[in-house]
């Protein structure tokens, strides 16, 4: 029931977002979110609304140049804008005020939008409202490959030592990790063991850990619920974890949480992003490491382990495993070193 709540609050609080932001879009967007609802996360829809308000603030602007509100903007106008003047929307992402903000986008931010501006444009002309799909004829940005950053096994032995002795923390920082330097060990240690995501990590309760089979629940994107397995080093590290908090006089009795702040609620994403930081800062200051980057660094020890990509995407969530090796370039880079000698050019004897 908590994981319940945990999670439908959460997109309570998306849908409210999503209502407040219809309200400075044209209206038929209403429709096409009504239409999209049951085929997306309210995330998903969310992202589609920041990134529609920054389209059609961007049209009054620059397209249309006339005194007209954006709940004016009608299909007909839709329909009117040519291809050329999405394309000029990529340039214009660039560098753009917003609201009196300058802003500007990367090459992925502003694949990111134009995917939003094309998934409107499909859904109107699928539903036979608009005549013409001009956005179709836009081609996305291309992406360069990011560099794939995370820990090496020896930074992953350094991390786990600074979580658990302090070492390198300035007096500040010392102060309070005597309080959570266990509940610190059992947070990275779990990413470091499991590959969890940070959104699954921050909703796990109590009840969801079962240490007869070393096992634990998740919800996972889209609301399915997964068993994941874990190792007696992690069974260690969140037993000691918990049995920390039972010794605590202050933890609530009803608090279902598995992971607490200070202030013993749930902790919050933004927290555990914080002592991330805080950690990996000290043992690799030339790597931005974030729980993203542990979730990399088990996929990709994972892949060292078992040479099977389908494994790996599948402990980790994947539905697609191409989204595995585009974020394992390390794999591609294993396989092709695995294969060197696998081809003989003529044999010992001759």
């Amino acid at each position: 029931m908590e994981r319940k709540s945990y999670f439908d609050q959460r997109n309570i609080r998306n849908l409210e977002k999503i209502e407040s932001l219809l309200e400075e879009l044209p209206p038929f967007v209403d429709d096409y979110f009504l239409g999209i609802e049951n085929q997306t996360s309210t995330l998903t829809r969310l992202n589609y609304a920041y990134d529609l308000r920054i389209f059609f603030d961007y049209l009054l602007r620059k397209v249309f140049r006339e005194e007209k509100d954006v709940r004016d903007i009608t299909l007909q106008d839709l329909e009117s804008v040519r291809s050329n003047d999405i394309e000029r929307f990529l340039s214009y992402l660039g560098h753009y005020s917003f609201r009196g903000t300058e802003e500007s986008c990367n090459e992925r931010a502003k694949a990111r939008k134009l995917s939003s501006v094309r998934a409107m444009y499909r859904y109107f002309f699928a539903k036979e409202r608009i005549s013409v799909d001009n956005a179709a004829k836009v081609s996305l940005p291309k992406l360069h490959e990011k560099e794939i950053i995370r820990l090496e096994v020896n930074e992953i032995a350094d991390l786990l030592n600074c979580a658990e002795s302090g070492a390198g923390m300035t007096e500040h920082q010392r102060a309070f990790h005597d309080k959570t330097r266990v509940r610190d060990m059992a947070i990275l240690t779990l990413f470091l063991g499991t590959g969890i995501r940070i959104s699954e990590l921050v909703g796990l309760n109590n009840e969801d850990i079962d240490f007869t089979t070393n096992s634990f629940k998740v919800t996972r994107k889209g609301g399915n619920q997964t068993i994941l397995y874990f190792s007696d080093e992690v069974a260690d590290a969140l037993a000691r974890y918990i049995a920390y908090k039972e010794d605590d006089k202050n933890t609530p009795a009803d608090e279902h949480a598995l992971f607490l702040s200070l202030k013993m609620q749930r902790i919050s994403i933004r927290a555990v992003e914080n002592l991330v930081k805080k950690y990996s800062r000290i043992v690799t200051p030339l790597k931005k490491i974030s729980p993203h980057k542990l979730r990399s660094t088990y996929g990709t020890q994972l892949y060292r382990e078992t040479n099977d990509i389908y494994i790996v995407a599948d402990v980790l969530g994947h539905k697609d495993v191409n989204t595995t090796k585009k974020h394992y370039a390390a794999i591609s880079e294993d396989i092709r070193r695995s294969v060197a000698n696998k081809v003989r050019l003529r044999d010992d004897d001759n």
